[in-house]
C-alpha cells in the first residue's frame, strides 16, 4: 500500500507517523511546497518577542529526522500541482529544479492547512519590505531580521484573533508601539462581547491602541514600503511595521479541481473516518472541515490540537483502523499581558443563534486563597436552562484559568449537567483552589438558577428592563460606602443585615432584583426574600461589578 500525504505541518506528519506505527508494510510520503516542517506556528509570535530564544525549537524535526524515525520520505518544496482522482495519481512540480513528475497512491491524505485572508487594501503590497503575515516559518526570520535591523517604533496590527493579540502583546514587549485595527465591534470574536471588552481593557491598559469597528481602506507605498494606511472612516495612520493578522481561510484550491465536496463552513467535508466525499481521498487539520459537539452543525477552528487529533485518526483508518473523529466545542486559550482568556463550547450568542434557552452565570471567585495570593476569575457559563447540560465557558484571570477550562470542556464532553459540576472531587488546598472552587460554584449556582427556583438576570437583561421602562424593584444589599461609590442605576439600599427586619417595607408583587459585588451576598438576600413570600425574586448575576462593566460598554456602543 501507498500513502501519499500532501501538507507536512502539525496534521500530515501527524497522518504519517500513526500510519507508520500500525503498519511497516506501508510506503509513506508527504509532499510540501513549504522548506520547513511540523513546525509550531502557534509559537511564532513568541520568537519575535524573545521569549523564545531560539528559532530551532518551534521546528524540532526535519525531513531526515522523519526519514530516520519513522521511514517516511519528506518532499519539501514541491508543490502538488493537480489530483486525478479517477486514476489515483497527483502531478507534482519541484520548485527549485522546476522538475514535474506524476505520482500515484492507494491513499491520498489532504493536510493542505489554511492560508491567510489579506484585506483587499493590501492585496498589491504583499511584496514590501514592511508587511508581514505570521504562517510559516520564514514569515518568522523576516519579521526577526526586520525588527533587528530596521528598528521599527510603531506597528499595526490588522486583525483581533489570537495571532493578533499575541503579536500585539509581543511586539508591546520588546518596546514597539502598537495599534490593533479590528473590522468587528469586539477583540476576539470567540468570547462574547461582554467578555471581549474585558480583554479590551487590558489591552487598553498596557498602551495598545484599539480600533474597532475600522479597516483599513487604502495603503500608500512607496520604495518598497508601506508609508500611510489610511482607514474606512478617513483617519490616516503610519506605522514601519504592518502585520496581517485578519484570519484564515481553508486552502482548497487543490481539493476543489478534484471535485472534492466543501461543506457549509468552506472547508472540506468529511466524515468521522476524516474520508472526504471522493473514494481513497480524506482530509484533515486547518483544510477539514469539523462538527460541533454540543449542535452537531458544521464547524471550522483551526487549532494545532485539532489538527494533531484529525491526523491521527486518518492515519489509523488508512491503515485498518478504528478510530473516529468526534466533534469539537472549539476550546481555546490565549495568554495578553496579565490576563488569560480561555473558551469552550457554545457563547451566548451561538446559543440565541442555535435557539436553546440558556441559563447565564457570571461567577467571579479567586483561583485559591485570597490569603495566599488568590487572583480574582471571571466565569460567564451557559446550560441549557431545560435540561441543564453545560453548554459553554468563558473564563478570563491571572491564574488558573488553564486548568478550570479543561475541567468545563471535558464536562461538556461528557454531557455534564450543571449538577455534575457541584459533585466534583476536585484537587484542594489552600495554594491551588478555595475549598468551594469556582467551578463547584459555578455548578452550583447554575443549578440553583435551572433547577432551584433561584433565578439569575444578567446585567444585559437588566439594562434592557431599565430602558423599557419597566418597575422593577432593585436592592443593594451591600455596605454604604460600597452603595455611595457605585451602584446600579435605581437601586434601593438595604444591606443584607437588615434585609430581614426591613422587608416589610418593601413590594412582595414587584419584579424584585437583588445584588451585591459579586452575586454570593445577593443570592443570600433572594433567598431570604424569596422564604419571604415575595413573588418573583431575581439576582443580579456577576453583582455590581460586572453591571458596572456592562454598562460602560452599553455606553461606548451608543
Amino acid at each position: 500500500m501507498k500513502i501519499v500525504i500532501i501538507g507536512s505541518v502539525a496534521a500530515g506528519t501527524s497522518v504519517a507517523a500513526k500510519a507508520r506505527r500500525n503498519t511497516e508494510e506501508a510506503e509513506i510520503r508527504i509532499y510540501d511546497q513549504d522548506q520547513d516542517i511540523s513546525y509550531s506556528i502557534c509559537g511564532i509570535p513568541y520568537y519575535i518577542g524573545e521569549e523564545v530564544v531560539e528559532l530551532d525549537q518551534l521546528t524540532p524535526r526535519n525531513a531526515a529526522w522523519f526519514k530516520k524515525r519513522y521511514n517516511v520520505d519528506i518532499f519539501t518544496q514541491h508543490r502538488v500541482t493537480k489530483i486525478n482522482a479517477e486514476n489515483q495519481t497527483i502531478e507534482v512540480e519541484n520548485l527549485q529544479t522546476g522538475e514535474k513528475k506524476l505520482d500515484a497512491y492507494d491513499e491520498l491524505i489532504l493536510a493542505t492547512g489554511a492560508k491567510p485572508i489579506v484585506p483587499e487594501a493590501f492585496l498589491e503590497h504583499q511584496l514590501t519590505k514592511n508587511i508581514f503575515q505570521v504562517r510559516r516559518i520564514q514569515d518568522a526570520v523576516r519579521i526577526h531580521e526586520f525588527i533587528k535591523h530596521e528598528k521599527p517604533k510603531t506597528a499595526m496590527i490588522i486583525g483581533a484573533g489570537f495571532i493578533g493579540l499575541e503579536m500585539a502583546e509581543q511586539l508591546a514587549r520588546i518596546g514597539i508601539e502598537v495599534t490593533i485595527v479590528q473590522r468587528n465591534h469586539q477583540v476576539l470574536k470567540q468570547l462574547d462581547s461582554d467578555m471581549a471588552y474585558r480583554v479590551q481593557q487590558e489591552l487598553e491598559k498596557n498602551q495598545i491602541h484599539v480600533l474597532l469597528n475600522t479597516t483599513i481602506s487604502q495603503a500608500v507605498s512607496q520604495n518598497g514600503y508601506v508609508t500611510e494606511l489610511i482607514t474606512n472612516n478617513g483617519q490616516s495612520f503610519v506605522a514601519d511595521l504592518v502585520i496581517l493578522a485578519a484570519g484564515v481561510i481553508p486552502n482548497t484550491s487543490l481539493a476543489q479541481s478534484a471535485q472534492i465536496k466543501v461543506g457549509a463552513s468552506g472547508a472540506i467535508e468529511v466524515n468521522k473516518k476524516m474520508q472526504t466525499s471522493v473514494p481513497h481521498i480524506y482530509a484533515v487539520g486547518d483544510v477539514a472541515e469539523s462538527y460541533s459537539l454540543i449542535t452537531n452543525k458544521p464547524m471550522y477552528r483551526p487549532l494545532g490540537s485539532t489538527a494533531n487529533k484529525m491526523g491521527r485518526i486518518a492515519g489509523d483508518v488508512v491503515t485498518g483502523g478504528t478510530l473516529e473523529h468526534r466533534g469539537i466545542l472549539g476550546t481555546g486559550i490565549v495568554r495578553v499581558f496579565d490576563l488569560t482568556i480561555a473558551h469552550t463550547g457554545l457563547t451566548e450568542a451561538d446559543a440565541l443563534i442555535a435557539e436553546i434557552e440558556t441559563g447565564i452565570l457570571y461567577n467571579i471567585k479567586p483561583n485559591h486563597a485570597d490569603y495566599l495570593g488568590g487572583q480574582e476569575l471571571i466565569i460567564k457559563a451557559l446550560a441549557d436552562k431545560k435540561t441543564g447540560r453545560i453548554l459553554g465557558a468563558q473564563i478570563i484571570g491571572k491564574q488558573g484559568v488553564d486548568k478550570r477550562i479543561d475541567v468545563l470542556a471535558t464536562a461538556i464532553s461528557f454531557g455534564g449537567v450543571a449538577e455534575d459540576l457541584f459533585h466534583l472531587d476536585l484537587a484542594y488546598a489552600p495554594p491551588f483552589a478555595t475549598t468551594k472552587d469556582p467551578i463547584l460554584y459555578t455548578g452550583m449556582a447554575l443549578d440553583n438558577a435551572i433547577n432551584m427556583g433561584r433565578p439569575l438576570m444578567t446585567p444585559t437583561e437588566l439594562i434592557e428592563r431599565q430602558g423599557n421602562g419597566e418597575r422593577l424593584q432593585i436592592i443593594d444589599t451591600r455596605s454604604k460606602k460600597q452603595y455611595e461609590k457605585s451602584k446600579v442605576e435605581g437601586a434601593i439600599h438595604i444591606p443584607l443585615a437588615e434585609l430581614r427586619e426591613k422587608q416589610s417595607e418593601l413590594d412582595k408583587n414587584i419584579l424584585t432584583i437583588t445584588y451585591c459585588n459579586k452575586g454570593v451576598t445577593g443570592n443570600a438576600a433572594q433567598n431570604l426574600l424569596l422564604n419571604k413570600g415575595f413573588k418573583d425574586v431575581y439576582n443580579l448575576s456577576g453583582g455590581n461589578k460586572m453591571y458596572q462593566l456592562i454598562f460602560d460598554l452599553a455606553h461606548k456602543n451608543k
